[in-house]
């Protein structure tokens, strides 16, 4: 699997895999961010910012690799968050070539920095690099002097904030990666695409972008775990436990996927805390850059108003949508339900009917394979370009169904139609007084576009235009 960054094609050799450990708040994902050269991870004072595992391909120096951030590793038990945050800090571990061992120098050793050493020499089966972060000035020096105690060979000073020591990590990665490469590539058992309907081979081309949004608890992290197959990501009966917006590259059915899993969205006037605001941003930002999106609403609580706001959101950035009744399995008098929430979309988003709308259960995987049939079907829709002949031939029959109105006694006229765009299906309308076209005429066109264009449940975008008169002058 690789992650936040760019997927690996079929094709190319596979990058050395490195993971970065550690105790909370040591600077993980700040090295991270500067490893990849972009500000992936959420990045806090806060400890415990980051829960799920994160990759990205990086380049140090000329040196590539993909680069995994992990959750701080601490002894809590397995049944805890923390300790389940630690089990897949070492999943990470177990699927790495490399290790970067990072403590803080300018607090030195903690017990915790003990723990994840002894840690790492009883299970790590590769090898571990101790690296010194916010090494520097002069107030780091003794925790670099502390740092020999763990028995992990000298420390690597580097700042990851300010960019300092990044030749000397490049100097002790290089012969580590160089050696796993000689021998040979480790078992790729267990990665991702073992789950149910992944196929292997994936076809060529850029993948779709597909961003599972909603509010907290609805489910998100399980569906993507039971789409790969794994346990990938945190899940939990706790609500908000995503916090970035983590990417997962898969193949199904020879179609190439991103799925991002994203932070649950809560209502604003709810998001008080300045690290559930950054997770806010992310998941808006992950909604801006996707292709299609699917809206996951809590089967067991019903349509909310915020699940309204959600896909308002997704249509308002032009991304094609598909809304999921989540935890079918749970759900009480099915039926009344599924039709309930149906008619709800239907009046809450009048601007965009026939919104596709499935049910589906993470913990069964029932629907699943529904639902990404659907996803891909809509961005088919969503992407294809029509024939301007075609268009003109709607727009002929449209406004012999329903001329344009004559205000002032002056007739309306719309001459041709011609896409501007897809992703989202994007149009311009040309004709001589458009200015004075009414709004309800506007939306009688857009939903004849979908209706007559197969453009069901799509956000399209209609423009108007007057031809340019050469003797305006």
């Amino acid at each position: 699997m690789t992650g936040s960054g760019a997927p690996s094609g079929p094709a190319g050799p596979r990058l050395p895999r490195v993971a970065i450990l550690g105790r909370p708040n040591v600077g993980k994902s700040t090295l991270f961010n500067r490893l990849v050269g972009r500000r992936l991870a959420l990045v806090d004072d806060s400890p415990g910012v980051t829960r799920d595992r994160r990759e990205a391909e990086a380049r140090l120096l000329g040196l590539a690799f993909t680069a995994i951030d992990t959750a701080g590793l601490d002894d809590s038990g397995p049944q805890t968050l923390a300790g389940r945050m630690s089990a897949q800090a070492l999943h990470a571990l177990d699927a790495a070539d490399a290790a970067l061992f990072v403590i803080d120098a300018r607090a030195g050793l903690t017990a915790d920095d003990r723990h994840v050493a002894q840690l790492l020499r009883e299970r790590a089966q590769v090898p571990v690099v101790l690296v010194a972060n916010k090494a520097e000035g002069r107030a780091a020096e003794p925790g670099l002097l502390e740092a020999w105690e763990l028995g992990l060979g000298a420390p690597v000073a580097i700042s990851a904030e300010h960019g300092l020591g990044m030749s000397d990590l490049h100097g002790a990665l290089l012969p580590l990666l160089e050696a796993r490469a000689a021998a040979g590539p480790p078992d790729a058992g267990g990665a991702a695409g073992a789950g149910a309907g992944l196929d292997p081979v994936a076809a060529p081309g850029r993948p779709m972008r597909l961003a599972i949004v909603g509010r907290p608890n609805a489910g998100k992290s399980t569906l993507v775990n039971r789409l790969l197959g794994e346990e990938r990501l945190l899940t939990g009966p706790e609500a908000g436990i995503t916090r970035d917006s983590i990417t997962v590259p898969i193949s199904w059915k020879g179609h190439r996927i991103e799925l991002v899993d994203t932070a649950g969205l809560r209502k604003r006037a709810r998001v008080q805390e300045k690290l559930e605001r950054l997770s806010a941003a992310d998941t808006r930002r992950a909604i801006e850059f996707a292709d299609v999106a699917i809206l996951l609403v809590d089967a067991t609580r019903g349509l909310e108003a915020q699940d309204l706001r959600i896909a308002d959101l997704v249509l308002g950035e032009g991304r094609a949508l598909v809304v999921a009744l989540s935890k079918w399995d749970a759900a009480e008098d099915r039926s009344r339900l599924f039709n309930g929430v149906k008619q709800a979309l239907e009046e809450g988003l009048g601007q965009v009917r026939g919104l596709p709308l499935l049910a589906v259960s993470g913990a069964t995987g029932k629907g699943l394979d529904a639902l990404v049939e659907a996803a891909i079907e809509v961005h088919g829709r969503w992407s294809r370009r029509l024939p301007t002949s075609a268009l003109n031939r709607w727009l002929e029959a449209a406004l012999a169904r329903n001329p344009p109105p004559a205000p002032g006694g002056r007739r309306i006229r719309l001459r041709y139609a011609t896409q501007v765009s897809a992703r989202p299906p994007t149009f311009v309308l040309f004709g001589s007084r458009v200015d004075r076209l009414p709004e309800a005429y506007r939306r009688y066109l857009v939903n004849s576009l979908r209706a007559d264009l197969g453009l069901e449940g799509l956000p399209v975008r209609l423009h108007l235009r007057s031809p340019a008169n050469p003797h305006a002058d």
